[in-house]
């Protein structure tokens, strides 16, 4: 078998697959804001690289206008920082919530 072949099937196989908005948005901040290789990201997720060219290309061109973030799933390295943030909060409102229960003693305790 030769090489041009062995291209032409596997881009045979991967014709007509369709990806949702949600993974396309996932895959393209993987190259953008993550800094992976597009030749990577195809390679390892099976996505042709045309493709997935043409995705960041759309993102950069949107980018370039409004950026509507809630509707775009996170990457790793956000999701951890969203976490990070997420648990200092919660970890400064246990502490508020300490200090009001030690308040409200205090003043119970006046009263009585």
């Amino acid at each position: 078998m030769k090489y041009n072949e062995i291209t032409m099937k596997k881009d045979v196989s991967t014709m007509g697959r369709s990806y949702t908005p949600e993974y396309k948005a996932y895959v393209v901040k993987l190259i953008l804001e993550e800094g992976r290789k597009a030749t990577e990201v195809s390679r390892d997720l099976e996505i042709p690289y045309g493709t997935l060219n043409k995705w960041v290309d759309q993102e950069r061109k949107k980018r370039a206008g409004i950026w509507e973030e809630e509707d775009i799933p996170l990457t790793p390295s956000e999701y951890k920082k969203r976490l990070a943030a997420i648990e200092k909060e919660l970890q400064n409102s246990r502490e508020e919530n300490e200090i009001l229960k030690k308040a409200m003693h205090i003043f119970t305790k006046n009263r009585e």
